[in-house]
């Protein structure tokens, strides 16, 4: 007869519960049933190694198969099998975990065992309106049963003429849920969660091409690969086997620059093997590079919080008992084991990278361009990888040789250090753009390095605050004397009546250019160098790239840039330039100028006459007024004067045109007219 009974629940709402609830997605359902059918079969294993189980576990699997037509999907496996007494402690009593008491008696032997939490059989609910299973326990004289459940707390369960060993799992699928009846459905699923599982999973026939179709063949197709490369001994592979294993779960891919074979037995069991892609010059962070299992049963791959986001751009598996077949994810990403696993990795990727760096150092340097984005972006993000990180890190200069970041400071400590004891590593971003200011600065002995990365912006500013005393200075962003200061400052060789002069003959004529400002400066540089530098400040231009990676920030990246044309005074051609300016104002600009000097004059003694802070008395604020309105004309009136010289002086257009075409800011209009003024000046 058979027995009636209601599942042990203290509410009988727990199947609404883990039909909505258990798993985010139903299609965990799979996954958990077919890791309950290995983990009959690996105790099975199990019992048999400790000489309780006399039989044969030589053709040990666990098979699927759909019915289409019935409506079915049955999961079925050879291992333990489970007894009626078995079925009511470890099925009726939901959240019982047969694993768990299987674990302590058999700890010193024991198989993989997956299942931790007794849920996992009635993830089934979730897709199933019926659930069926047909069992014959392992034990010698046990009787077949048969247990059914619509998806209500009640069950009925009877004996049943089920002739072999093992469990069957009759899911008829829910009309809402008709998906997993399709057979492509089913193993991709299959491929996806149960790939690498350590007992065979059948799922239907290999087919051929026979008489212009597709045809089964007699020979199970087998979804897994029961040996992976992950839990076998490192001493045993070969380069090749890496490589066709990271192709295998990465197809389509180029070959991995390197890898890391993860091993390890204390303070917690994991293994797994980690490859290095090819990274392009981007942040290409995907959140399924890297797949999670336990005990080779699939858990996910949304590592996002369970790893450091610069941890995923590697690609590869972890493997773990540690890691729980939980019920969400946001159970996995609090779990301690997990985070510890986490840092384990962090240090193994640092140890690898140190390795190569030491006994490799040319094959490092090959692959530095490849995985600089990766180690820059690692050392940004997390504190102990940066202190690692700190020993094999490489620096490029623009001649293609590498450097480690201490023997760099080796090597220009004597000529780039400052007078004040800074030492000043001078970059480029773009070597045929700043040519000029790269040749200025190796003529004179210096080294110049390439900083054209992705993050090289936030990196220099993050070794600046490691490393005591060191600055990264663009080498465009002052003129040289400047970038590396060895003595006080040499002073321009203009009176302030001629820097006036040049303010307004240079500023006046430079043609407008999208979102720049720019100001005029001094400098007494050899009078071999160009008559005129365009700059832009370190610090500005800093700002303005870290914006892209701090929102915070976004403001500095809508100020205009701001640059500095800076005037060679030791030039000869600027000196003729102003001097000439000088002449042909000379007559001119004496009257006005003699105006402005005796109107500044009235100006201060009528300024003067405010003897105790109390203001101008009352009768002479209106020519106070007067006079400073009569001053601000004749400046404006000289400044015109100068304007409308320096507007048809050819040489100022041409020292200002070549200096914004050295710096590729010259374009459209203002680049024709260059070219038609130069042309003019070979006649």
């Amino acid at each position: 007869m058979p027995t009636k009974g209601t599942i042990g629940v203290t509410t009988n709402n727990i199947f609404p519960v883990i039909k909505k609830f258990l798993y985010s997605d139903h299609e965990i359902f799979l996954r958990e049933l077919v890791s309950n059918a290995v983990d009959a079969t690996q105790k099975l294993k199990t019992l048999s190694g400790a000489g309780e189980f006399k039989g044969s576990t030589d053709d040990l699997r666990v098979t699927i198969a759909v019915d289409k037509e019935a409506g079915t999907l049955t999961v079925s496996d050879s291992g333990i099998g489970m007894t009626a007494e078995e079925i009511d402690k470890y099925i009726n009593q939901i959240a019982f975990s047969g694993a768990e008491e299987f674990l302590e008696k058999y700890k010193d032997n024991a198989n993989a065992i997956i299942g931790h939490f007794g849920l996992g059989f009635y993830s089934a609910f979730m897709v199933a309106k019926k659930v069926e299973i047909r069992t014959l326990s392992w034990q010698e004289g046990a009787k077949a049963v048969q247990w059914t459940c619509d998806g209500s707390p009640e069950f009925e369960m009877q004996d049943c003429d089920k002739a072999e060993r093992g469990t069957d799992i009759i899911v008829t699928i829910d009309d809402d849920e008709k998906e997993f009846l399709e057979t492509a459905r089913i193993e991709g699923l299959l491929k996806k969660y149960c790939r690498f599982l350590p007992v065979p999973i059948i799922f239907g026939k290999e087919q051929e091409w026979k008489d212009g179709k597709y045809q089964d063949t007699d020979k199970d197709k087998v979804i897994n690969d029961i040996e992976p490369m992950w839990s076998r001994m490192p001493a045993d592979l070969k380069d090749e086997d890496y490589l066709k294993f990271y192709h295998a779960i990465e197809p389509m891919q180029d070959d991995p620059l390197f890898w890391i074979h993860l091993n390890v037995d204390y303070p917690f069991t994991l293994t797994g093997i980690l490859y290095f892609p090819k990274i392009k010059n981007n942040l290409d962070i995907r959140k399924d590079r890297i797949q999670l299992y336990c005990n080779q049963v699939y858990v996910t791959d949304s590592v996002e919080g369970v790893v450091p986001d610069w941890l995923m751009l590697l690609q590869g598996v972890i493997d773990s008992p540690d890691i729980p077949l939980n019920v969400s994810r946001s159970y996995l990403q609090s779990d301690r084991a997990v985070k510890k696993i986490s840092t384990y990795i962090t240090k193994k990727v640092a140890a690898r990278l140190e390795e190569i760096a030491k006994n490799q150092p040319d094959e490092f340097e090959k692959k530095w361009n490849d995985i600089k984005i990766f180690i820059e972006y690692g050392m940004l993000s997390d504190e102990k990888f940066c202190e690692s990180g700190l020993k094999f890190a490489l620096l490029e200069n623009t001649e293609g040789k590498y450097f480690k970041l201490e023997d760099y400071r080796k090597l220009i400590s004597s000529e780039q250090t400052d007078k004040e004891g800074n030492l000043i590593c001078l970059y480029a971003t773009d070597k045929e753009a700043q040519y000029s200011y790269i040749k200025a600065a190796t003529d004179k002995g210096y080294d110049v390095l390439m900083m054209n990365g992705e993050l090289d912006v936030p990196f220099m500013s993050m070794l600046e605050q490691k490393q005591d005393k060191t600055r990264f200075v663009r080498v465009d962003s002052d003129v040289l004397e400047n970038l590396i200061r060895k003595q006080e400052d040499s002073k321009p060789q203009f009176t302030p009546e001629q820097q006036e002069m040049a303010q307004t003959l240079f500023k006046s004529q430079i043609p407008p250019v999208e979102k720049a400002e720019f100001v005029i400066a001094f400098a007494a540089m050899s009078p071999d160098d160009q008559p005129m530098v365009i700059t832009q400040a370190e610090y500005m231009r800093r700002m303005k790239d870290m914006a892209r990676f701090q929102p915070g920030m976004s403001f500095y990246g809508d100020m205009p840039d701001m640059y500095s044309m800076v005037l060679n005074t030791k030039h000869p051609i600027i000196k003729k330039v102003i001097e000439q300016a000088e002449k042909s104002l000379e007559a001119e600009l004496k009257p006005v100028t003699e105006e402005i000097a005796a109107t500044q004059n009235v100006i201060k003694a009528i300024r003067d006459l405010d003897k105790d802070n109390k203001g101008v008395p009352d009768d002479k604020k209106q020519d106070l007024e007067d006079n400073e309105k009569r001053l601000k004309e004749l400046r404006e009136k000289k400044e015109n004067m100068i304007v409308a010289y320096a507007a048809g002086e050819s040489r100022v257009h041409q020292i200002i045109d070549i200096a914004l075409l050295s710096n590729g800011m010259l374009k459209g209009e203002g680049l024709t007219r260059f070219l038609k003024r130069s042309i003019g000046l070979l006649k």
